[in-house]
Parts: structure tokens; C-alpha cells; sequence
């Protein structure tokens, strides 16, 4: 890929056509190297996805100019900011941490931005008062940062960010402070915000859930790249990673088609298995199924054509209602999900061996 950095950077000047966020970043580090491109249009809000070390805040904070950068270029609106500092990037940030002035009140640390960016003190602290207002904490605008709970203070954190106008949004984790009823509190009113908002956000998060609820566009990175990208329910129906295929709850494998049949290789077992598919295809493809498809059995099954195989229970653990079941080949692992009943019925022990159906009305083929 060329690198195609704007050596003149902000004196690049606004290019007609350009609105939104155009970057490529790329950082270099001892261990771990970056080279993502990422766009995100005025108005839509792209979520960062990926493993633990993968490079996503390492990319938020590039954006931020928190990181330095080897190489490309950061555009919003057409202007390059990569050799501009934070401050003068007209971006605003959300982190997981808050970070709010301790020594001000809300109503001060919303009005902070404001005030750097040379507006008044009353008239700062009179657009800080209407933003606690949206963001329901009116009558919290007195109090500092140690009073309020952590729901709160990420409403202060997030009114601080858009206060100021920006043309850039980066929210960090901005959920994962949260206990579980917060955060659905937080996550819908965060919804709300971001649906008004004009500019381009850019939103970094390990919480499908939030991703899929907030997001128009998702960007799944491993190890420093770009893996795949596209709206929540392309990502959700055909997952091209291990990774996504586990974000999205689906068994996922490479195989080979030959009309309705695909030889799949378990690559943790090495054993390759035939199975049936509804979709007709030639050549390299994915294959996967959800758990809920899979049917176990303690003896070999008869009655309609299935795809059928025997296997290892490498693991049980609950997951809300139901039991997941870690199924190990060879031929083929897989995940399935059962009833708690199910498992007392089927004697699903680590260690068992079961019988595995999966039917091929329920496998989904697409394109490697």
C-alpha cells in the first residue's frame, strides 16, 4: 500500500467533497505494528471491533494525536490534521475512565472546552448549563466529579465532548465503567446523542451488543489490520474471522464446495469431514451454523438427512437460559446450545462422547 501522507498537513486547507473522516494510520511499535484505513461519513458512527491487542485504541488515540504515527494521514473535512497537537484538532474524546476535572464542578468541566476555545466564561457556562440539560443532570451542575455516580459522569464526559462541536467523535470504551443496568440506561441515551449528532464519530468497543446498538457500520481488526468491515447485520451473517464468528455466536469454518457438498478441515482436530449444504457453490467458501442448530444425541439418529458426526464435550457453562456445550473433534468442533434439562437427559460431561447433527437447511455457504 502507498503511503499517501499530506507532508504540507493542515496547510493541505479543506478539499471540496471531503466531509467526514478519511484516515490511514499507521504506528510503529517494538512489538505490534498499526496500518489500518478508516472512513466514517458526517453522521454515521463506525465501531472499532477486535480482540485484546489488536490495535483499536491504539487507532482511536492516532486519530486523537495521543500516538504519534509513522505514516498516512488523518483528514476530517478534507483538512489533514496528522502534524497538528490534540488540542488543536477540533476533536472530541469520550474515554472509559472519564477523566473529568476533579477540582470543577460538571457545569465547569463541561464548559472547559469552551473556554479554550476562546468563548466567554458566562457565555461558556451558559451552553455547558443547556448541555446538562439534554443530557439530564440540570440539577447536578454544581456538583464535582465525586458525587456523581458513574452513569452520570460519562453524561458529563459525553456533554463535555460535543459541547465544543466537533467535527470528530471518539468514545473509548465509554460503556465498560458501567454496571449492567447503567449501562443500558447510558447505552440508550448514548444512542440518542449520537443520532443527533452531524459530524463523524468513532466509536471503540470489546461489547457486541454495543456495537450492534450504536454503530452504522462496523470495522473488526486483528493483530494491527483490517479484517472485515460492513453494517452489523452483514458482520453478523457472514462472519470471516474466528474472532467474528465468536462476537456473533456462530460456528464458522473454511471448507471447499462442490455443488451442495463442502469438505471443511477442523483446525483443531486436522480431520476433514464432508458436510450437506442448501446452497449451491464452487470453490474456496465459509460455512457456518449457530449454535442453537446443533441437536445432540446420545445414540446415532435416524430418520431425515443430516449431517452427522461424533464428538468429544470438552466443556459446559451456562449462558442465560441456556447451556453451551464445547463440543471437540475429530471430525469437527463445535459449539451448541441446550437446555439445562438437556444436559442432565444427554449425561454431558466433560469427556462424553455424543452423537452431533447439524441439518443443512441450517448451514449458511458464502464465498471465502
Amino acid at each position: 500500500m502507498t503511503d499517501t501522507t499530506d507532508t504540507t498537513g493542515a496547510a493541505a486547507g479543506t478539499r471540496a467533497g471531503a466531509a467526514g473522516l478519511d484516515a490511514r494510520l499507521v504506528v510503529r511499535r517494538a512489538a505490534f505494528d498499526l496500518d489500518l484505513a478508516l472512513t466514517a461519513a458526517p453522521g454515521e458512527v463506525v465501531a472499532l471491533l477486535g480482540p485484546n491487542g489488536a490495535g483499536k485504541s491504539t487507532a482511536l488515540r492516532a486519530l486523537a494525536g495521543l500516538v504519534p504515527t509513522a505514516g498516512g494521514h488523518v483528514r476530517v473535512d478534507g483538512t489533514d490534521l496528522r502534524h497538528l497537537p490534540p488540542d488543536r484538532r477540533g476533536i472530541g474524546m469520550v474515554f472509559q475512565d472519564y477523566l473529568l476535572f476533579p477540582h470543577l464542578s460538571a457545569l465547569d468541566n463541561v464548559a472547559f472546552g469552551l473556554r479554550c476555545q476562546g468563548l466567554g466564561r458566562k457565555a461558556a457556562r451558559a451552553r455547558a448549563a443547556a448541555w446538562l440539560d439534554r443530557v439530564g443532570l440540570a440539577e447536578h451542575a454544581a456538583a464535582r466529579p465525586r458525587a456523581l455516580s458513574g452513569g452520570q459522569a460519562q453524561r458529563v464526559a459525553l456533554a463535555r465532548a460535543l459541547a465544543v462541536e466537533p467535527r470528530l467523535l471518539l468514545l473509548d470504551e465509554p460503556l465498560s465503567a458501567l454496571d449492567a443496568h447503567t449501562r443500558l440506561e447510558i447505552r440508550a441515551a448514548l444512542r440518542r446523542h449520537l443520532a443527533g449528532f452531524a459530524g463523524a464519530a468513532v466509536l471503540v468497543t470489546h461489547d457486541p451488543l454495543d456495537a450492534m446498538v450504536l454503530a452504522d457500520r462496523l470495522v473488526v481488526v486483528e493483530d494491527g489490520r483490517l479484517v472485515q468491515r460492513g453494517s452489523p447485520a452483514e458482520i453478523a451473517r457472514r462472519p470471516r474471522t474466528d474472532y467474528v464468528a465468536r462476537l456473533v455466536g456462530l460456528n464458522l469454518y473454511r471448507g471447499h464446495a462442490r455443488g451442495t457438498v463442502v469438505t471443511v478441515r477442523d483446525e483443531r482436530g486436522g480431520a476433514m469431514i464432508d458436510l450437506n449444504v442448501v446452497d449451491y457453490l464452487e470453490g474456496d467458501v465459509f460455512l457456518s451454523f449457530a449454535p442453537a442448530s446443533v441437536a445432540l444425541y446420545r445414540s446415532r439418529p435416524d430418520g431425515s438427512p443430516r449431517n452427522l458426526w461424533q464428538a468429544r464435550v470438552g466443556g459446559v457453562e451456562r449462558q442465560g437460559d441456556r447451556m453451551r456445550v464445547q463440543l471437540e473433534g475429530p471430525p469437527l468442533s463445535a459449539a451448541a446450545d441446550v437446555t439445562p434439562a438437556a444436559v442432565a437427559e444427554l449425561e454431558l460431561i466433560e469427556g462424553s462422547t455424543i452423537w452431533v447433527a447439524v441439518k443443512a437447511a441450517e448451514t449458511r455457504v458464502y464465498p471465502a
